[in-house]
């Protein structure tokens, strides 16, 4: 691991023990190639974040963007391989042929340059590739327009696909159009319409981008929108920087969470806007040393962690940060949500300085997670401890109570710290009651909603450490 990630690493590791207790690369000349040339200015790509050095009080704040790249930056603009750009023609193999051809030169750029729009079917683009590579977006990449133009060879799990790289760039000035209205009206999915109603929904569709086991990445500056599914994701990775995306789609549009990451590490998530019809950050199990800054939520389900533990799996899930956020018109604002019979836990998370604006559900904590009503209790859980929530303020819809923490009958929530957090409603005056249940934590200020209803102190009995640590 490079001298900035470890960095990075231990950057996040001091800030958690906070809250929870208050490079030099030698150059080599590129290889020549028929399709390879020196970098222009006119295509110059976006310089590559630098991990932040602190966390700040102020919300705008952002990494900074050093220029790292240099004359000797060799590009591989995918026209010279081949590439129409004329939004019907499959410009699959030139995109193919320049990757694999940038693959093998260090600091590498495979360009897809603007004015033009590439229709690509799915793709891996695969490693390892020679450290520095970097894929740059300018124009419009969008998969075939639904279901029935997609090729019958391809995987209707994912679309575009990174996997096993390591120190690579996905960034431009362009967008990743995922064309996903078709796939939201498959009949298969019952989802939420308006006034009620249920609306038709995806079966089998695509994530949009998918990173898979890699390590060092960063994702940067573009526009992405409309995917059939989850925008984007990244599963099996360490040392994520992601900055200033656009992600969106219709808020009616199901599961099409805006970042979703599973068993990944050392993440950062920074001054983003997300609005669509699912979670916009979503983390699932085998997630630590995750920070999220200044990102902008809604219309959507909020920010989440889980669900977890499925199927009476194990999940573990530790040291998440998220500071001055603002989320809005949403459906869930804070959420953490878990099966019943899983084990593992959650620990060392924390949210601070979050504004809402007309949300439901703003805080919730829900350990009875369950698409149907068949769902029973279970004797084991994941174990929810360490939970601080500070400065929280705004609006709440009033269809539901702003705070909710049903914790598992036999395995309670415990050290959950409440500090300073204000919630009105919307609209009205009478303010709603907190809910409860099996839940431990103190109050460090008065709160608005009063939450009289934390238990002191521990719980008498916790179940075996054994099925709980992690």
């Amino acid at each position: 691991m490079k001298p900035l990630h470890i960095l990075f690493l231990l950057i996040i590791a001091i800030q958690n023990v906070a809250n929870f207790t208050n490079g030099k690369m030698h150059h080599h000349s590129p290889k020549k190639h028929k399709h390879s040339r020196k970098l222009t200015p006119a295509y110059a790509p976006a310089p590559t974040p630098t991990y932040p050095p602190s966390i700040p009080s102020d919300p705008s704040y952002g990494p900074t963007q050093p220029d790292t790249y240099t004359n000797t930056t060799c590009i591989f603009d995918v026209t010279e391989f081949g590439a129409c750009g004329d939004g019907s023609t499959d410009d699959t193999a030139a995109f193919r042929s320049a990757w694999k051809a940038a693959c093998q030169v260090e600091n590498a750029v495979v360009l897809a340059p603007s004015g033009l729009v590439f229709m690509i079917t799915s793709t891996i683009f695969s490693g390892p590739c020679q450290p520095g590579l970097v894929f740059q977006i300018d124009g419009v990449v969008m998969p075939p327009d639904g279901p029935e133009c997609w090729p019958e060879k391809d995987s209707h799990q994912q679309w575009l696909v990174f996997y096993r790289l390591d120190d690579m760039t996905l960034t431009g000035t362009g967008t990743i159009e995922g064309n996903g209205q078709k796939w939201w009206d498959l009949p298969c999915k019952p989802h939420k319409g308006p006034n009620g109603s249920t609306l038709p929904g995806p079966c089998d569709s695509p994530a949009l981008i998918r990173f898979f086991m890699s390590s060092n990445l960063v994702v940067t500056g573009l526009r992405i929108q409309n995917s059939p599914k989850f925008h984007m994701k990244f599963d099996g990775c360490e040392g994520v920087l992601i900055d200033k995306l656009s992600i969106s789609s219709p808020k009616l549009s199901p599961n099409t969470d805006g970042i979703h990451i599973e068993n990944t590490k050392a993440v950062g998530i920074y001054n983003s806007v997300i609005a669509n019809g699912d979670d916009c950050i979503s983390i699932g199990p085998g997630c630590s040393d995750v920070d999220i800054e200044a990102v902008t939520c809604g219309p959507s389900h909020g920010i989440s962690i889980g669900s977890l533990g499925v199927h009476n799996s194990r999940a573990c899930v530790s040291n998440i940060t998220v500071r001055n956020a603002f989320i809005r018109d949403s459906d869930n604002g804070l959420r953490i949500k878990t099966w019943q019979g899983g084990t593992g836990s959650v620990s060392n998370i924390f949210f601070e300085n979050i504004q809402m604006e007309n949300v439901r559900n703003c805080v919730l904590i829900d350990q009875y997670y369950c698409l149907t009503k068949e769902c029973r209790n279970e004797t084991s859980a994941v174990y929810l401890t360490d939970v601080t929530y500070r400065n929280i303020k705004g609006t709440y819809d009033v269809r539901s109570p702003p705070i909710h923490f049903a914790c598992s009958d036999s395995i309670a929530c415990t050290n959950i710290t409440m500090s300073e957090v204000e919630l009105l409603p919307h609209e009205g005056v009478l303010v709603d009651d907190p809910f409860c249940w099996n839940a431990y934590g103190v109050q460090e200020t008065l709160t608005i909603p009063p939450i009289d209803c934390l238990l002191d102190g521990m719980p008498q009995t916790l179940a075996e450490n054994s099925l709980y640590g992690c």
